[in-house]
Formats: structure tokens, sequence, C-alpha cells
């Protein structure tokens, strides 16, 4: 007899489609008369994603279709019978790859005001992770203040790519920093590939199956070896979109690789290990102590194996909605995995709703 589930379920990373002119329409007054935002209203608010996503496919039949922002949030999660939901951007993954610095500044803060307005005031089930000015660390450190405190979101994403420099670069200290004292989450999301080696690949698929997990990767061997983990263990970390296979990757390749060339690191500014620890355990020990957390599908063939191989503790349930996924679609991947009972009864709880009110801090009541 197959298992079933009646305990709740959290959604880790859904998406939102932007509403430009909504946007555009919570930025300054002044600003918004000018010639300037005349060319965002022709084009975006926000760059294209990269060179790569204007193409020739066939995705599944309702999938990226327009979910009438909250209204079609709120019967997603009372089909699916989910209880909180945790929302990110679509046009706005790209935002590391802005430039003009007053733009960024203006269209990350009213992104957030319409995601508090629009979505978080009108169901409380739904949260969100803020848009930073990364381009402006100091800036990016006020605005998830503002995000935080004033609006109630519960972190800020951190885009794998487009940014000048890496995400362990002392540069972004200053959002760490703020993200420390408010004891908030910082989230890392793929969706943007400029500049991962793809220029010459002629399929998206491909293109797609390698773009979150490597720009993800990236991020986190940034962040494990400049030893943002242990600088700064106030902040809980996601890293999202990118599945299970990558994070063991890391794990191995990331051990092996350090023991081979360990840093000669005179003035200890990179990663300090305790006494008797390798790479592994101390990332292990960042998942044990609730800084580490790895945004996961249900019918990942490997999910089980990670399970038994790190435990369940980093694992979080993400639909994507309304991305390439639908109803249908994410009801057969929560059964999929309620079904393997090779993942046992506490990891299944744990990832379908404990991790993801662990890493953002959700507070909703859970629904069954």
């Amino acid at each position: 007899m197959a298992r079933t589930y009646t305990g709740p379920i959290y959604d880790g990373d859904g998406h939102v489609l932007e509403n430009k002119e909504a946007i555009i329409a919570r930025m300054p007054g002044d600003l918004q008369a000018s010639r300037a935002v005349d060319r965002m209203r022709r084009r975006n608010v926000f760059p294209e994603l990269d060179n790569y996503h204007n193409l020739l496919s066939i995705s599944p039949e309702g999938s990226f279709s327009n979910p009438e922002e909250v209204r079609g949030w709120s019967r997603f999660m009372d089909e699916l019978s989910i209880g909180a939901a945790v929302l990110y951007p679509t046009d706005a993954l790209a935002v590391g790859r802005m430039v003009d610095l007053d733009q960024i500044e203006v269209a990350t803060r009213a992104y957030n005001d319409w995601m508090h307005q629009e979505y978080l005031q009108k169901d409380d089930r739904l949260q969100a992770i803020a848009l930073l000015p990364m381009q402006e660390p100091e800036l990016a450190a006020q605005e998830l203040r503002r995000a935080v405190e004033v609006l109630g979101m519960c972190g800020g994403m951190l885009p794998a790519s487009g940014l000048r420099g890496h995400l362990g670069a002392k540069l972004y200290w200053p959002v760490y920093e703020e993200a420390e004292r408010l004891g908030c989450c910082l989230s890392v999301h793929g969706g943007s590939y400029p500049d991962l080696g793809f220029t010459d690949l002629n399929i998206f698929a491909a293109i797609h199956a390698m773009g979150h997990p490597f720009g993800i990767t990236i991020a986190f061997m940034s962040m494990l070896f400049n030893g943002i983990f242990d600088r700064f263990p106030n902040v809980r970390y996601g890293f999202m979109e990118g599945g299970v296979a990558w994070f063991l990757m890391a794990l191995e390749r990331g051990d092996g690789s350090y023991k081979s060339f360990t840093p000669l690191d005179p003035n200890r500014r990179f990663l300090q290990l305790r006494d008797g620890e390798d790479v592994r355990e101390n990332v292990l020990r960042h998942v044990r102590e609730g800084r580490i957390f790895v945004g996961v599908e249900g019918d990942e063939p490997d999910l089980a194996h990670a399970v038994w191989t790190v435990g369940s503790d980093p694992f979080i349930w993400s639909s994507d909605f309304p991305h390439e996924v639908t109803v249908e679609t994410c009801a057969l991947e929560v059964r999929e995995l309620v079904e393997n009972e090779d993942v046992p009864d506490a990891a299944l709880e744990a990832i379908l709703w404990r991790n993801a009110s662990r890493l953002y801090g959700l507070r909703t009541p859970a629904v069954a």
C-alpha cells in the first residue's frame, strides 16, 4: 500500500510574473514623467535574462501561463493544499545584469513595494524574497533592512550570475553584515546564464540543464572558500532551483580539491577549518546548524540518495510555479515524493515544510 501524507506543505521557491506598469507606477513621481521611464515602458524594467531564452521550444501545456497575480497564486495553493509559499521574480532574475545604478536602485525598491502591496498584503500565506541593488552593496544593505523590517519580507536574493565579482568577495560584505544583524536569509537563485560558457551551444534544453546548477555551484564555492558561512553565522543561506546533484558534487570536489591545493592564507582571509574538520564536514556542520539549504523538486531520482548521504536537513521542496510546471505536474511531483519510501517519514516532513520554515522563518499556519 502506497504511503500517504496529510501534513503541511510549504513551497520554498515559486515565482511571480512582473507587472511592468505596476512596478513603474511605484517609482518616484518625477521619474515616471521622464523620457527615461518611457524607454522602460517600451522595453522592460529589467534586462533580458540572456541571449539564450529567446527560442522555439515546446513546454508542458499550461506552463508559463500568467497566474493573474495573487489570485492565481491563491488558487494554486488552494488546489495543492499549500500552507505557505515564498515568491521569487522572473524577469528580475537578471537583476545582476543591470548597469545603470540609478535604475537599479529605483527598480528594486519599486519591485519590493509592488510585491508587498499586491501579494503579501492580499494573502497571508505568501512570503517573498526581496530584490537588492547588489551593484551598490551599501544601498543593498539598506534595502534589505527596509524589506525585512518595514515590508516584512524574509530576506534578499543574490543573483547567481551577472554581477561584477564573485559572491564571496569582500565587496559584498555590507550585505552579509546587515543580514547578520537582521538574522534573515539570503538566497542565491539562478535563471540568467551569461558568461557560463554556453556561447556556442545551440540547444536551449542543454543550456537550461546546466545553467541553474552551474551558476549556483560557482556562488556556493565562492562563499564557502571565502569563509562567508563561518564569518556570518547568523544568516541562513538558500541555494535554489539547482536540484540535489550540484550539492553532492560540491561536497566531493570541494573536499578533494582543498586537500590537494590548500591555500597558504597567511592572513587568514579564507575558509578556516576547525581542528580535525575537512571541507565536507564544514559544510555539513553548517547544514546541521540550520545555515545552508538547497531547493529541490519532488521527482528528482537522486533525492533519496542525497538524503541517505547528507541527511534531510538542507532540502526544500519547490514548485517553480508558474514556470515549467502546472497544478497537475506539481501534484504529481508531491505524490511521487510521498510514495518514494526510500525517503523516510521524518525526511519527507522536513522536505515538504520544516526546512522551508527554518530557512525563511515562516510563521504562516500550515494547512494540511
